[in-house]
Order: structure tokens, then C-alpha cells, then sequence
């Protein structure tokens, strides 16, 4: 088992434009399967991935901010609360957004992990890795949504 997922994508954007897809709730609905983030945005406060469902809002994806550099990388945990996993730091995972320079635009890497220490690592992995597309198709979508 692999260890973590690393995909990477080029945009043509600025520094500014691709942060707030990022962390913007509008924005984050139209990539994240309709999910909206909720946070501070500062290191230790609470995020949230929800949906309102038949008008109520639903926590798909919850964790913390573990690190964050406005402009240049964002780091947080995560873990499903509808699994049937335990909710303990162990199970959770955690995703790296690296934001660097490059040529005219932003080269956006998304790297999440470590699968080997935690709970259902293996099925975990498959099902994040997704055939070899792990996050390339939310990648082309912040892709899309930004230069359009």
C-alpha cells in the first residue's frame, strides 16, 4: 500500500484567485460533490465539509486546520463521521495543499495521507486513489471553475 496520494495540476491564475477556490464556500460547493467548507481558517480550528440535505446541513467530512500560509500551503486532517470507524486522531487523515509559482500561472499539488497508520488504510487508499485519478478530477475542476 502506498502511502499517500500526491496529484498536481497547472492553472493559469493567480496566487489570490486559486487560494480563495480553496477555502471559499461557494467555491468548494461546485468541486467538493456540493460540499461547503466551514472555518476559522486559523491553525486548531474546526472543518467542516457539509451539504444542506432536504434543508438541513449534513457534515460529510470533518477535521481541523493543522497549519495554514495564506498564499502558499494549507494542511488539515480529515475523517468521515458517518463511518463506522472510531473518531480518534489515529483515523484521521491529512491533506496538504502546496500552492508554488510557476510560468504564468499556479501549480496546485494535493498530497493525503498517511494511509499506512491509519484504520481501513488499504480500503481507504482505493477508494481516495480511485483508479490512478485521486484528486485529478477536483483538480480540473478548481481548473475549470478558476478559468472560466
Amino acid at each position: 500500500m502506498q502511502k499517500e496520494i500526491i496529484n498536481t495540476i497547472h492553472i493559469n491564475t493567480s496566487k489570490e484567485k486559486l487560494w480563495d477556490a480553496l477555502i471559499n464556500p461557494e467555491k468548494t460547493k461546485v468541486y467538493m460533490f456540493g460540499c461547503e467548507t466551514v472555518s476559522e481558517w486559523k491553525p486548531g480550528s474546526e472543518l467542516l465539509w457539509q451539504a444542506d440535505i432536504e434543508g438541513k446541513p449534513m457534515v460529510f467530512v470533518k477535521g481541523k486546520i493543522i497549519s495554514i500560509e495564506p498564499l502558499k500551503k494549507l494542511t488539515y486532517s480529515v475523517f468521515d463521521p458517518n463511518s463506522t470507524m472510531e473518531d480518534v486522531p489515529e483515523n484521521y487523515l491529512h491533506v496538504t495543499y502546496l500552492l508554488e509559482d510557476e510560468g504564468a500561472g499556479q501549480k496546485l499539488t494535493v498530497i493525503q495521507g498517511d494511509y499506512t497508520q491509519v484504520a481501513e488504510g488499504e480500503r481507504r487508499y482505493q477508494e481516495a486513489y480511485n483508479n490512478g485519478q485521486g484528486w485529478n478530477p477536483i483538480l480540473q475542476q478548481i481548473k475549470e471553475l478558476i478559468q472560466s
